[in-house]
C-alpha cells in the first residue's frame, strides 16, 4: 500500500473509533443529564420558537472531546513521541484549554444558574492568554514563522514582530466566530467537519509529499471528523443534545489552531467562511443599529436571519455545509500542497 493509501487507513481508523465513543458515551450519559436537569436555557433575544428546545441537554461537546483524545491516544501515542511531535502536541494542549474556557462558562450558567457564564471580559482574556500561550509555545518550538503565504502562488510575505500581534487577535476572533456558528441543530458540527476534511486532505497530500504518513495528524484530523459524526447522530435536528461553549470553544481552537500548525493562518478564514460571516453579521448589526437605530438584519447571527425569513434549521444547515465544501475545496488549492 502506498503513503497516501496508508494516510487514508489512519483517518477511517481513526473517525470509526472516536465515532463510536462518542455515540456510545450520548447513548449512555444524555439520558443522565436530563435527570439532572443539566439542560439549555434560551435567551429570549432568540427566536421565539427556540424557547421549545429550552431543557435539551447541553455540555456535549464533552463527548467528542472525550472521544478525540481517547482515539489520538489509543492509535498515535506512540508515533507522536517516537516522531516527536511537538506541534500536534501543543495543538492538542491549546484545543483541551479552550475547551476548558467553555466547560467553565457552561459550568457558570447551569450549575451556578446564571443564564450568560462568564462575562465577556473573563472569556477574553482567558481566550487572549491561551492564544499567547499557543503562540509562544510554536515560535519556541520552530514550529512558527513569521510570513504569510499569498493564496495560489509561493510567495510570503514577511510581518515580523506584527504577525503575532495580528495573530493573537485573529485567533480569538476565529475562536469565537465558531462559537457564534452554534446556533442551530447541527450546523457549527456540520460545517467544523467538512473543515476537518479539508485539513485532513491536506495532511494526505503532505505525507505523500514527503513520502511517510504524518500520523498523529492523521489521526487526530479523522478523530475530530469521527467525533462531529457521532454528534450529529444526537445533534442533527431535531436535537437531543448541544454541545454547548464546551464543545464550540474547543472546536474554534482545533479550526484555529490547525491552520497556524499547517502555518497557513489565513485557510481558517477561507474554509471557514461561514464562521467569519456569522461573525461578521453580529458586528454589523451592532454597529448599524447604533449609528442608525435600525438593523440591517431580521435577527443576527446570520443563520437566524435565515430563519426569520422562513428557513427551516435543516435548509440553514444544508446550504452552509454546501457552502463549507466549496470553499474548502478552494482553500485546498490556494493554500494546500502544490
Amino acid at each position: 500500500m502506498n503513503v497516501t493509501g496508508k494516510s487514508i487507513v489512519w483517518i477511517i481508523a481513526a473517525a470509526i473509533l472516536s465515532f463510536v465513543i462518542t455515540v456510545v458515551l450520548q447513548k449512555k450519559f444524555i439520558p443522565l443529564l436530563m435527570r439532572i436537569k443539566l439542560g439549555q436555557t434560551i435567551l429570549e433575544i432568540g427566536p421565539r420558537w427556540h424557547k421549545s428546545k429550552e431543557g435539551t441537554p447541553t455540555m456535549g461537546g464533552i463527548f467528542f472531546i472525550c472521544a478525540v483524545y481517547l482515539t489520538v491516544l489509543a492509535l498515535s501515542s506512540y508515533f507522536a513521541v517516537v516522531t516527536n511531535d511537538i506541534s500536534l502536541l501543543i495543538l492538542l494542549l491549546f484545543m483541551f484549554i479552550n475547551g476548558l474556557i467553555g466547560f467553565a462558562d457552561d459550568y457558570v450558567k447551569f450549575i451556578k444558574k446564571r443564564n450568560k457564564g462568564l462575562t465577556p471580559m473573563q472569556k477574553m482574556v482567558f481566550q487572549f492568554a491561551s492564544s499567547s500561550v499557543f503562540l509562544l509555545s510554536l515560535e519556541l518550538s520552530g514550529c512558527i514563522s513569521t510570513s504569510l503565504a499569498v493564496p495560489f502562488t509561493d510567495i510570503r510575505i514577511e510581518l515580523g514582530m506584527f504577525y503575532y500581534i495580528l495573530s493573537l487577535f485573529y485567533i480569538v476572533f476565529m475562536i469565537n466566530s465558531v462559537n457564534l456558528t452554534d446556533g442551530i441543530d447541527g450546523l457549527c458540527a456540520s460545517v467544523t467537519l467538512i473543515v476537518a476534511v479539508m485539513f485532513s486532505g491536506m495532511a494526505v497530500a503532505l505525507s505523500s509529499s514527503v513520502g511517510m504518513c504524518d500520523v498523529s495528524k492523521l489521526v487526530l484530523f479523522g478523530a475530530v471528523i469521527g467525533g462531529m459524526f457521532g454528534f450529529l447522530v444526537y445533534n442533527f435536528h431535531p436535537a437531543r443534545i448541544f454541545m454547548g461553549d464546551t464543545g464550540s470553544l474547543f472546536l474554534g481552537a482545533f479550526v484555529a489552531g490547525t491552520a497556524y500548525v499547517f502555518d497557513a493562518p489565513l485557510i481558517a478564514m477561507t474554509a471557514g467562511l461561514v464562521y467569519v460571516i456569522e461573525s461578521l453579521s453580529v458586528v454589523i448589526q451592532v454597529i448599524s443599529f447604533k449609528l442608525t437605530g435600525k438593523r440591517v438584519f431580521k435577527m443576527s447571527p446570520i443563520h437566524h436571519h435565515f430563519e426569520m425569513c422562513g428557513w427551516g434549521e435543516i435548509k440553514i444547515v444544508a446550504v452552509f455545509t454546501v457552502f463549507t465544501v466549496v470553499f474548502s475545496i478552494l482553500s485546498y488549492f490556494m493554500f494546500g500542497i502544490r
